[in-house]
């Protein structure tokens, strides 16, 4: 069987841009892993998919005509069912070989196997490989049914009665084997060997494809568009770099991938523009002018690159144009036209907010709900208020406290501005601006912006303590406030970002080295609700969530899993501790006692488990009448006050290791000791010793994880 190139080709409306790649990935791939299933394509096919805004489609290379026949075992019954005493076909197996298509004459060749239970009877057959017509039928309708559409539209196919359900109205179908059409039909399609360039630059319509190799590049020459998305892609970053240098030998257009992904699904034969608008807007913040440009224009603004100008907004931008007509000075025209009251309206809201402070928009908050349980916004901002409060003093005395709190009470204040409401996304940073514009300082001002920091993985963190301070009292009183009403995420619905959230709190600990225990955060945080009816604190509940975020990020960032659990297990207060500890286990791991002591610990540990009551770490030296025990009490009296003493420094690695000397009593201890003897005061003297041993080898990371 000769095996040739496949070329699929879906023709249809204008995609969803932001869906487009995605779309084009699955199409391609569902296409080809079922005809790999079927047997029309091998594993080591090549898979190319094409995706432009109207059009999926897929390019597989080495496709048989024909499946190869599959050899098939059908179990059918037990020998003793099937056949009688004189080995003739009974009329039950008759009638299941009739069923298969089969008949009396294929009894003799049918296999026997043991299945552990019984002889059976198994009959052995081929199965005809499928056809490409069959299998890429199949396929094609996988591939539309897998397409991540959230929302499909009903429309009316050219009958006038017929309706079919797809994301955007199809109108045509390519389906080449080699240079032979391969007979299909979906959506109210029949397959061919033609398609549409682009709506105003083809050469030619319609687009004849000669066979599927020839697909990009017929379509790139005669229809005037660039089928593959990466190449399209790639095409526009080499322009938009090509038209900034020829903008200024300083400037670069502004680095955005998601804009960069939807441009190239908005255009099937890209053209770079520059534009301009009036320097008098450049008063404006130039976030607000950033934002508007890419998300109502999908424009790229040009930054100037200059040192110290670094990253400063210009008066020029980049349009990528799905047209090039000779002279481009109409489009772009049209496109400065069309930003310029865009950039108006910004300048509009940027002057209207300036006349109002923010102190004085703080009262206004009373009358936003926060949520239905956890009443408005002002009262929301009274807790984070008195939670930054305190965080600052812990952090930098009453001066801090007052900087902390006054950030907080005027951190929400721009949710009532005409900016942000225009652009949510804008929250915090215009704050900042205002806040500044107010006569504030720069600390205050930094806070308000950076109190909802990170606000993603790998965000910067807030640039002073005043801003850490507000951020952690921002996200504490989200994550109790939450988990005090029930709304715990539970899988993957999250609707209020609380890992997120809780993401964020372990990074501002952790990195800033803050000496904040983490439970008395939260009581504190959980004192602020005292008046909201039907709070219920839950903070055992949200520790545990805490924890568990912080293990799932220590294990991403490559420690392994025994190593976090052996320190995460003991649930450390001070979270900037944490990477002292777990190099500490790490360096204890690689002692040859550690695998010893470790297994020790684990047996201790399910020793006082089992025990009844509560164990008290305590000796009794007048007990202890063994050599082993007497040796152990020994060792540990001299061993623990130089690790307790190294635990109080912060050098874990030293208390950890100091845990060594103790391997060789340990061990003679487990061998000539009975911990549970009859006598009562014996038996509880033993336990604790073995419980001041526990507490000697558990205080920086229980290391009974690290035993196999």
């Amino acid at each position: 069987m000769t095996a040739k190139n496949l070329l699929v080709e879906l023709f249809v409306e204008e995609l969803p841009p932001k869906a487009l790649k995605k779309l084009g990935e699955v199409f391609a791939q569902t296409l080809a892993q079922s005809l790999k299933t079927q047997g029309l394509a091998s594993d080591a096919a090549a898979i190319t998919p094409y995706a432009s805004p109207r059009r999926l489609a897929a390019h597989v290379t080495g496709v048989l005509a024909v499946a190869a026949d599959k050899p098939v075992a059908q179990k059918l019954m037990p020998v003793a069912v099937g056949l009688d005493a004189s080995g003739n076909a009974t009329p039950a197996l008759l009638k299941k070989l009739s069923a298969l298509g089969a008949d009396a004459s294929v009894v003799p060749g049918l296999r026997r196997e043991n299945d552990g239970k019984a002889d059976v009877l198994f009959y052995d057959s081929l199965a005809k490989g499928a056809t490409l017509a069959e299998g890429l039928q199949k396929a094609l309708e996988a591939a539309l049914a897998a397409l991540p559409i959230p929302k499909v539209m009903t429309y009316q196919l050219q009958d006038g009665w017929s309706s079919v359900n797809f994301v955007r109205p199809a109108h045509g179908l390519v389906a080449l084997h080699g240079a032979d059409v391969v007979p299909l039909a979906i959506l109210g399609l029949t397959s061919g060997n033609t398609t549409q360039g682009h709506r105003f630059e083809a050469a030619k319509s319609p687009v004849v494809i000669a066979d599927a190799d020839s697909y990009a590049e017929t379509l790139k020459r005669d229809g005037a568009v660039i089928a593959s998305f990466a190449e399209r892609r790639a095409e526009i970053e080499r322009q938009l770099a090509a038209a900034a240098a020829k903008a200024g030998s300083n400037l670069k257009p502004i680095d955005d991938e998601a804009l960069l992904d939807e441009v190239t699904a908005l255009v099937e034969r890209p053209n770079v523009l520059i534009g301009t608008f009036e320097a008098e807007f450049l008063a404006v913040p130039q976030e607000c002018l950033i934002l508007t440009m890419k998300a109502n224009q999908k424009y790229f603004p040009l930054l100037d690159a200059s040192v110290g100008n670094a990253g400063k907004l210009t008066n020029q931008f980049l349009v990528v144009s799905n047209i090039a007509p000779a002279d481009p000075s109409a489009v772009i025209g049209g496109n400065e036209r069309v930003v310029r009251p865009r950039l108006a309206d910004a300048k509009f809201f940027f002057d209207q907010d300036r006349k109002k402070t923010l102190e004085s928009r703080v009262l206004g908050l009373a009358k936003v709900v926060y949520h239905n349980k956890l009443g408005t916004q002002g009262e929301r901002v009274q807790r984070v208020c008195a939670i930054a409060k305190a965080i600052g003093a812990q952090l930098g005395g009453e001066a801090q406290a007052l900087q902390a709190e006054q950030a907080a009470l005027l951190a929400k204040a721009d949710l009532l501005t005409d900016m942000v409401g225009e652009f949510p996304e804008l929250q915090g940073i215009m704050g900042r601006y205002y806040a500044l514009h107010d006569g504030l300082s720069a600390d205050i001002a930094d806070a308000i912006e950076d109190h909802y920091k990170p606000r993603f993985a790998g965000d910067t963190l807030p640039r002073n303590p005043v801003g850490t301070a507000v951020a952690l009292a921002d996200k504490l009183e989200t994550l109790v406030g939450l988990f005090g009403i029930g709304q715990i995420p539970t899988g993957d619905k999250d609707p209020f970002a609380l890992r997120r959230h809780a993401l964020g709190v372990i990074r501002m600990l952790a990195e800033g080295d803050l000496d904040l225990p983490l439970d008395a955060l939260l009581a504190n945080a959980a004192a602020t609700f005292a008046a909201v009816e039907g709070f219920k604190a839950n903070n055992g509940a949200l520790a545990d969530f805490i924890y568990e975020r912080l293990a799932g990020s220590l294990r991403e960032q490559g420690y392994t899993a025994q190593e976090v659990d052996a320190v995460v297990s003991q649930r450390p207060q001070r979270l900037g501790d944490i990477p002292k500890r777990l190099a500490a286990v790490r360096a204890f791991a690689a002692l040859a006692e550690a695998e010893a002591l470790a297994a020790a610990n684990k047996r201790v540990g399910n020793i006082l488990k089992k025990a009844e009551g509560t164990v008290a770490a305590a000796i009794d030296k007048g007990l202890l009448q063994e050599a082993a025990e007497v040796a152990l009490a020994a060792a540990l009296a001299e061993v623990k006050p130089a690790a307790d003493a190294a635990f109080a420094k912060g050098d874990y690695a030293a208390s950890l290791q100091s845990l060594a000397a103790l391997k060789a009593p340990v061990d003679t201890f487990f061998n000539d000791v009975m911990v549970n003897a009859e006598d009562p005061a014996l038996r509880a003297n033993r336990l604790g010793l073995l419980a001041t041993l526990h507490l000697a080898m558990n205080q920086v990371a229980d290391i009974s994880k690290l035993s196999a």
